[in-house]
């Protein structure tokens, strides 16, 4: 398993739209932690951002010796809307953006059965480019359960359409989110997200579901013990030979700075990543 920093580490958890840090502060800081790779998302570089940009953020990343493990394109895809799906019909900007970006897996949002049919039609143009596209397990959206997105990756039926296993969002909504689960879906983990909550019917914080209405919590680090259960997580991607992108995904502002929270996450579950801690 390879380790990856998203940019979401510098981003606001209620706006996704800002950033504290730098690309350059985010490359020097993923380099020197021992990360692999960055995942890319908008408050760094979308299809907002003009090509020469992304060629030269690019060329950056790359002549730090890191890879670009996935690229989200717009704001409306994590902000998990009803305009993120606008993606999946017209998906040709997010391929540009993933191979300016040196990517082969973009990320893409579905809130609705009608998203499926244009799941498929967005996927056979992204094949045609060796390029795949893979959903967040995420709340509020098709991807909300584990029966939900098997039953949706089944019905998109695209060997190069999967899933981006993130277990903090399970666990929120009530979903067996571990071992059992990672086996189950094995044949379409494209990508592994790791972030923590705590549940807490007095936390500070919140998020919205379809199952369970809205679930009160508190952010957490990955590396703190009341949230997800990472080593039984991790025995499942070890069972299954995963051998892709870990990818430390989580708005730090109300954890720690992000400086300390990316690298006691990386000093976390790099040991994890070999099977040990």
């Amino acid at each position: 398993m390879k380790m990856s920093l998203s940019v979401r580490v510098a981003e606001e958890f209620s706006n996704k739209e800002k950033t504290t840090r730098t690309i350059g502060e985010l490359i020097a800081l993923a380099k020197s932690c021992g990360y692999e790779a960055l995942c890319m998302r908008a408050s760094q570089a979308g299809i907002h951002t003009a090509a020469s940009q992304v060629r030269e953020i690019a060329a950056t990343i790359k002549a730090a010796g890191l890879a670009v493990s996935m690229v989200t394109g717009d704001f409306a895809i994590p902000g998990n809307n009803e305009q993120g799906p606008q993606c999946l019909r017209r998906i040709t900007p997010y391929l540009d953006l993933a191979e300016g970006f040196g990517a082969d897996l973009t990320r893409v949002c579905m809130k609705n059965e009608g998203d499926i049919e244009w799941a498929r039609r967005a996927a056979d143009e992204a094949r045609e480019r060796r390029i795949r596209l893979a959903h967040q397990s995420h709340c509020s959206s098709l991807f909300e359960t584990v029966d939900g997105s098997e039953r949706v990756l089944k019905a998109i039926g695209r060997s190069n359409f999967g899933l981006i296993y993130e277990p903090a969002n399970w666990m929120i909504a009530g979903q067996p989110y571990g071992r059992s689960s990672v086996v189950r879906l094995r044949p379409y983990i494209f990508n592994f997200y790791i972030q923590n909550h705590r549940l807490n019917p007095a936390g500070k914080a919140s998020i919205n579901t379809w199952t369970k209405g809205r679930v009160p919590l508190d952010h957490t680090g990955v590396w703190e013990a009341g949230g997800v259960n990472s080593v039984e997580v991790f025995a499942g991607l070890h069972e299954i030979g995963y051998n892709g992108f870990i990818t430390v995904h989580q708005a730090f502002g109300d954890v720690m700075p992000v400086e300390e929270a990316v690298r006691k996450s990386y000093g976390f579950l790099k040991p994890l990543t070999v099977g040990k801690r």
